[in-house]
């Protein structure tokens, strides 16, 4: 860190920062349609699980490449940590990586496949979004408890450690967790994109009165894990700062009793737009608690940089993707705002 020039702080801050609103995004626009995947799996309706999947056909693929720019930007601005970490999450990676083209390969070819492999192809697609959720959660847990490195005389650490090292009661909580959270975002999702009268929608509000409090369970649950697992957390949520964090929580609390009005009010939209809050909040309050480490107790955004020459020309290469993608994902999101019927349903 003492080699690196006042420029070089201010390039590795902006990306930390471009890599965390680019993994909070996907998971709060990806998030949706993992969770009506999810929800799919309970429907028991022909053409309203192809509803489903036609509801997220204007807009799922531009929703996953928020995971692409989060990934390019690791390995571009900081691959120690992308090398040693996808070391580390080879497995679940794996997983959610079979999952992601699962649901691609469904979502693109049921309108072309007979009765028989629409339905096959609607449980490969509900089982994949399970798949990416739960490991993608996973991954996070195992992230937050960090990893061992070796310690080479020269060169950069790599990962030290077994393929199932992952593994832990807290990983699995998080996955968990993920699947619980990533549902109600996606009962949310059907409500605000089918008609009031469709039988599916009124499915899901039923689904939202229960997935609403196992959500705040949730949360709950894996605050207080955190809390006393993790001395970097614990120290500035109880320490001298400590109301930092309580107005992350008092705006998170606020989301989230909207949440509970408007869909109480059949607010359908707002209810999805304040769930998007709490959940950006409550991550960028978790991303500014890991501050400045990238991996808790393994890599630190300073000593998992790449070298100033590269990092300046990904940066000059890479600066204006983002606001072009935030452009484009609302422009899409305004263009597939009407809601729709299991009329339309995939393969029709």
């Amino acid at each position: 860190m003492d080699m690196l020039t006042h420029t070089q702080h201010f390039l590795i801050i902006a990306w930390w920062l471009a890599f965390g609103v680019s993994v909070l995004l996907y998971i709060a626009l990806d998030g949706a349609d993992l969770g009506a995947g999810i929800f799919s799996l309970f429907v028991r309706d022909h053409d309203e699980r192809g509803a489903i999947m036609t509801a997220m056909a204007g807009t799922w693929d531009a929703n996953e490449t928020w995971l692409i720019v989060a990934g390019g930007i690791m390995f571009g601005t900081f691959p120690f940590v992308y090398g040693s970490a996808f070391s580390y999450l080879m497995v679940p990676m794996a997983l959610v990586l079979w999952g992601i083209m699962s649901r691609a390969v469904a979502l693109e070819f049921r309108h072309l496949a007979s009765p028989f492999w629409q339905r096959f192809s609607d449980g490969v697609f509900g089982i994949a979004s399970l798949t990416v959720t739960f490991f993608g959660g996973v991954c996070v847990g195992a992230i937050l408890q960090g990893f061992a490195l070796d310690n080479p005389a020269q060169g950069v650490p790599h990962y030290a450690g077994g393929a199932f090292n992952f593994i832990t009661p807290f990983s699995i909580w998080t996955g968990i967790a993920s699947c619980i959270a990533m549902t109600f975002s996606g009962v949310l999702f059907v409500r605000a994109r089918f008609e009031k009268t469709e039988p599916l929608r009124q499915i899901a509000a039923r689904w939202t009165a229960v997935v609403f409090w196992l959500a705040i369970i949730a949360v709950v649950i894996t605050w207080i894990w955190s809390a006393a697992n993790f001395d970097w957390a614990r120290d500035k949520w109880f320490g001298p700062h400590f109301w930092i964090w309580g107005i992350f929580a008092l705006l998170a609390l606020i989301c989230i009793e909207m949440v509970r009005r408007d869909t109480l009010k059949d607010k359908d939209f707002a209810a999805i737009l304040w769930f998007n809050g709490a959940a950006l909040i409550l991550g960028f309050g978790m991303l500014i608690t890991m501050f400045p480490w990238l991996v808790p107790g393994t890599w630190t955004i300073w000593n998992g940089a790449t070298p100033q020459v590269s990092l300046i020309t990904f940066t000059l290469t890479m600066g204006g993707f983002v606001p072009v993608m935030l452009m484009y994902n609302w422009y899409q999101i305004w263009v597939f705002r009407g809601r729709i019927s299991k009329l339309v349903g995939y393969g029709h």
